[in-house]
């Protein structure tokens, strides 16, 4: 299965000159939805992974089935005030100004094998921010999964050393 046919194009949204990659379409397809988590779960399943972290929201879709798969634990990154236990906090930049997310500061242990999931890479903001929260809970990082890499926007040179798998690419912004 083709997962980049499976994703809808729409121009000018959320603004015009920007054209928004949109994996509602992927979910709602059965067998591409299947084919997406299969794709992360064969990936993942001889890494020795002992945390998925999902990056809030479209990254829970698949992290947390990644960790159902795995038969490991699920650990969500999500906007500030939205966890309800102490948490550390990521600040990082928006073409607008900046935003910030947390994970609870008891998530992973010193040591734990870690993926990292999400729905798209772009500027990179988002998953550097999600990095730097993990690496200061002491996780190791084995690599950021991602259904699609927009490679013009460079998300990449966020990422520091630590590998980036993407399903699919799309040219442009």
């Amino acid at each position: 299965m083709n997962i980049k046919e499976t994703i809808r194009s729409i121009p000018g949204w959320p603004i015009e000159g920007v054209i928004f990659r949109d994996i509602t379409t992927l979910m709602q397809d059965p067998a591409a939805y299947r084919a997406a988590c299969d794709l992360f779960y064969d990936r993942y399943k001889d890494k020795g992974i002992q945390k998925v972290v999902g990056i809030d929201a479209r990254g829970f879709v698949f992290g947390a089935v990644l960790a159902y798969q795995l038969g490991v634990g699920f650990v969500p990154v999500r906007k500030k005030g939205k966890l309800p236990w102490k948490t550390i906090e990521e600040s990082y930049a928006l073409e607008y100004g900046e935003a910030e997310v947390e994970m609870h500061e008891d998530a992973i242990e010193e040591g734990e094998k870690v993926v990292i999931i999400d729905d798209l890479i772009a500027t990179g903001g988002t998953i550097e921010a999600a990095i730097k929260l993990v690496t200061r809970l002491g996780g190791d990082i084995v690599e950021c999964g991602f259904i699609v890499e927009l490679p013009d926007l460079a998300g990449r040179s966020k990422t520091g050393d630590t590998p980036i798998y993407a399903m699919c690419e799309f040219e442009g912004d």
